[in-house]
């Protein structure tokens, strides 16, 4: 998504685009101009994923950043949580360059506030405007002189103090744990190992030789369904799978089945509840999340709050109702007494925890979600930001909820974070979830220039 200047705007999770492509080391240092410009010349943290293009921005952000006068301070590869933890208790505004769970070759670029949370719509946008204007040159020579410049300043133990964190929050009162590990080969590939072995857990590690092209290849949560196999083999009591940030997690049972974010999140609702702390009764998820989590949730006595799309909406409406657990489907959980923001790591830490004190398998936890048949589908097509003016595709979503009489429901929407849309269907049985997605893939690919039918990937 571009501005009138030609430049990316903020999607849902900042800036993103094909590394050197379309996020540029000169977009990524007129950033750093900007946010410097609109947030203050005082300290920023910088972190990264694991990329190879990630030295090469982080290295052009900072160039930004210094140039207008601020101190950045390189905390190297992190995860996108553990920057949020650092810009929390240090109360300093903080960038992350990681593209989360998309394939290596793109990067992306996040602005923090000095909280830990997400920039404020207008400060983004006010980021936005001075990026523009010194894309197009206008203000770009009001630079200042040599002696007010700032410099980059290394901090290599600050991702310990994130660790540090994460291991004191729980106690898994001297029981011996043993899970699969999957680090994606990203941001968690030392942090979760160093986690969880603080904590006394029993680890096996997979994917955490990172090389600045495998993250997320192959592995971590989008591919968690590919350890199945490997949990069983091992004998260990789950998986755990993050993606390239590590802001998300995806579990496995001790059968190799998946657990998402739906189970995770109706498990530690439940937990809270009956413990009587889940503070106001309820939680949030977003729309895509099945309706089955409504459902069971609700006969248990606790409402389920839905959002749009995004964890920013999750953690606006947190705060908004003064809640403590909010997540999506996706495997990114908030638990907002411990984070600012989703944390696959404190996610599983705290299933550990769950599963030590109740002494039962993540299998039976895990069932507690009756789920209803659901698929969502990612289309890829040209202009995704077409979808709400195309009428032959909301014609034909017309028709599939007509067709399912109220029995479950249809959503799309376009990603904020790749040139595609998601289509997710539930319904009460699997042949009309597949036939509805079918339907629905083929009409969005035919109206927004996608290459054709079959378009849409699982």
């Amino acid at each position: 998504m571009t501005s009138r200047a030609g430049t990316p705007r903020f999607g849902t999770d900042g800036l993103r685009g094909v590394a050197n492509r379309e996020l540029t080391p000169e977009l990524a240092l007129a950033l750093g101009r900007a946010a410097a410009r609109r947030l203050g010349a005082g300290a920023v943290l910088l972190g990264r994923d694991t990329r190879r293009s990630g030295t090469m921005l982080a290295a052009a952000l900072a160039a930004g950043l210094a140039s207008e006068g601020a101190i950045v301070i390189d905390v190297g590869v992190i995860p996108t949580p553990g920057i949020a933890f650092l810009a929390a208790s240090r109360a300093l505004p903080a960038a992350m360059i990681s593209a989360s769970h998309n394939p290596f070759a793109d990067n992306g670029i996040k602005l923090l506030a000095a909280g830990g949370t997400k920039l404020p719509d207008h400060l983004e946008r006010a980021i936005e405007e001075e990026l523009d204007a010194l894309v197009a040159h206008r203000g770009a020579s009001d630079r200042r002189g040599p002696g007010d410049v700032g410099e980059v300043r290394a901090d290599p133990g600050a991702a310990e103090q994130y660790v540090a964190h994460l291991a004191g929050l729980v106690d898994l009162a001297g029981v011996r744990v043993r899970v699969l590990l999957d680090c994606a080969n990203g941001a968690a590939s030392a942090v979760a190992p160093a986690v969880l072995t603080r904590l006394g857990v029993d680890a096996v590690v997979l994917a955490a030789d990172p090389d600045g092209t495998n993250i997320n290849a192959g592995c971590g949560s989008t591919h968690a369904g590919a350890l199945g196999a490997s949990v069983r083999a091992a004998g260990v009591g789950c998986g755990l799978a993050f993606d390239g940030d590590a802001d998300r997690l995806i579990a496995l049972d001790e059968t190799g089945a998946i657990v998402d974010g739906d189970a995770l999140l109706a498990l530690f609702a439940i937990d809270l509840h009956e413990r009587g702390e889940l503070e106001g009764g309820a939680v949030v998820a977003t729309v895509m999340s099945n309706l089955g989590l409504r459902r069971t949730l609700e006969r248990r006595g606790i409402a389920l709050i839905e959002t749009p799309v995004g964890d920013r909406h999750v953690a606006d409406a947190l705060e908004a109702g003064g809640l403590v657990l909010g997540g999506e489907q996706s495997g990114h959980l908030i638990f907002r007494r411990d984070a600012t923001t989703g944390d696959g790591i404190l996610t599983a830490v705290k299933l550990l925890e769950l599963l030590v004190r109740r002494d039962e398998p993540l299998s039976r936890l895990a069932a507690v979600l009756e789920r209803l048949p659901q698929r969502l589908a990612t289309i890829a097509v040209n202009e995704p930001r077409r979808l709400s003016e195309a009428d032959e595709v909301w014609a034909e979503v017309a028709a599939v909820e007509a067709e399912l009489q109220g029995a479950g429901r249809v959503l799309l929407r376009a990603s904020g974070t790749e040139a595609a849309v998601r289509v997710m269907v539930e319904a009460e049985t699997d042949a009309a979830v597949d036939a509805a997605v079918r339907r629905l893939s083929f009409a969005v690919a035919r109206a927004l220039g996608a290459p054709g039918a079959d378009a849409g990937r699982a």
